[in-house]
């Protein structure tokens, strides 16, 4: 009857165990992050895909669509559609530039009034009409606004705004949310390069930034609340480590151990009952498995991500560990055998905790020792 019961109390915590997980990733699944395609930005709260995603998982104002080639856009307002470079959900920044590549053009009409964003950094330039010889000047001239027998030019410089307006024709002076502000005077510019805006509200970064999610707390209330978000004082990767490597396995672990110690001490009180004996038993100790060293972490390939984000394997835009999309001028680590790529910080912590690579699961080859001399 004893062991009937113990039984009986194992099973259950092994059903509750298995059914609030399973609820945990059903919740969660009920917005779930899309994308255009798998090179394309990472959609989620406040941003929404209509045909993809329910009303519930975006905010207004922040529509996304997918064109025929599975480019992400964003219809401005007053502006037209634009095309989504990159979406920044901790920092709450967008990248965007024009889905027909003549920048320059769209940016004559730009007007973000009515909708929720604005731009990170303004730069005022003047642009030109001109018939001369650009080549003898070494301006850079915008070519989709150019023809065979004019050439317009986009200049901050003072010098050359005076120069060029003895010379040419003002076609107007247009501000740009550039990427980053110019502390020096630009002497020409082809204005192709992205325009960098954010947004104020929904006030998510934060959230994001901890590792949280942002959304509405309930379908019928606009009120944003933070879901899923850890406690504080453990970096967001290490979160991460911590929860796929010591999770559910964990649990499950734990409530086969208390089954067992649970026998094992029944068993031990039925038998000193029978004999008058006591038996004192030492549970043996748990073997701790740590991961790699690290001499052995850093003798793994580093390499700090260009402008172009280029990586060993294409499609990997994001890091599997922190789930951000990867950003120029970001330190990566890949490992030596499978070639997976990770943020260095992220998998510097993970290998810490663990000694095989969190997406195969493959042990990566331990770096050779010096040979003493």
């Amino acid at each position: 009857m004893d062991t009937h019961k113990t039984n009986t109390v194992c099973l259950l915590l092994l059903f509750i165990s298995s059914f609030s997980s399973y609820t945990v990733v059903t919740s969660t699944q009920l917005c779930s992050n899309s994308a255009c395609r798998r090179s394309e930005p990472l959609i989620r709260f406040p941003f929404r895909l209509p045909n993809r995603q329910p009303e519930p998982c975006g905010y207004p104002g922040f529509g996304l669509s997918c064109d025929a080639t599975n480019q992400t856009l964003i219809k401005l307002p007053n502006s037209g559609q634009f095309r989504v470079q990159s979406i920044d959900y901790g920092t709450q920044e967008i990248w965007i530039n024009d889905p027909n590549n003549c920048l320059p053009a769209r940016l004559l009409s730009l007007n973000l009034s009515d909708s929720p964003f604005l731009g990170v950094f303004y730069q005022d330039f003047t642009l030109f009409n001109c018939s001369l010889d650009y080549t003898k000047y070494r301006l850079n001239p915008i070519a989709c606004l150019s023809g065979s027998s004019y050439t317009v030019f986009a200049t901050s410089n003072t010098g050359a705004i005076r120069f060029l307006s003895a010379k040419c024709s003002l076609v107007g002076t247009i501000t740009v949310p550039v990427q980053w502000p110019f502390y020096e005077q630009v002497l020409s510019s082809d204005l192709s390069d992205d325009l960098r805006l954010t947004w104020v509200a929904p006030k998510c970064g934060r959230c994001e930034s901890r590792g949280g999610r942002c959304g509405f707390k309930s379908n019928t209330s606009r009120e944003i609340g933070c879901f899923n978000a850890p406690q504080h004082g453990i970096p967001r990767s290490a979160r991460y480590a911590i929860t796929v490597g010591a999770g559910v396995p964990a649990l499950l672990c734990l409530v086969g151990l208390f089954c067992y110690v649970f026998g094992r001490v029944k068993s031990y009180n039925r038998r000193n009952h029978s004999t008058g004996e006591f038996t004192s038993t030492v549970a043996p100790q748990p073997t701790i498995i740590l991961g790699l060293d690290g001499l052995t972490i850093e003798s793994y390939p580093k390499t700090v991500l260009g402008e172009s984000r280029r990586l060993p394997k294409p499609d990997e835009t994001m890091c599997p560990i922190c789930l951000s999309e990867y950003r120029p001028k970001e330190t990566l680590r890949s490992l030596p055998d499978c070639q997976h790529c990770f943020h260095a910080n992220c998998i510097d912590e993970w290998l810490h905790l663990n000694a095989t690579c969190p997406v195969c699961r493959n042990s990566p080859q331990r770096s050779p020792r010096p040979r003493d001399s």
